[in-house]
């Protein structure tokens, strides 16, 4: 992204990576940057909307596998 104003979130599963990427986004310049505390797992299980790639609401959230699964409290999990 050229303008380095643009607000940026970045989330994953429990917000631990995106935090990562969210230094390195500031280190590079990127002034509007702000990780999704607690990942999208969190997000999920506070009962805010999550859409698919149509920008359809869905409860289907990707949990990468049945181990990382136990942290998504609500929403359909999806790892295969």
């Amino acid at each position: 992204m050229p303008n380095k104003d643009t607000q940026i979130v970045v989330y994953c599963s429990l917000g631990i990576r995106s935090e990562s990427i969210a230094d390195s986004l500031k280190q590079a310049g990127y002034t509007h940057v702000e990780n999704l505390y607690g990942g999208i797992f969190e997000w999920k299980n506070n009962n805010f909307p999550v859409y698919n790639s149509e920008e359809k609401e869905t409860d289907s959230i990707h949990t990468f596998n049945k181990a990382w699964s136990k942290w998504l409290k609500k929403g359909i999990k999806i790892y295969e």
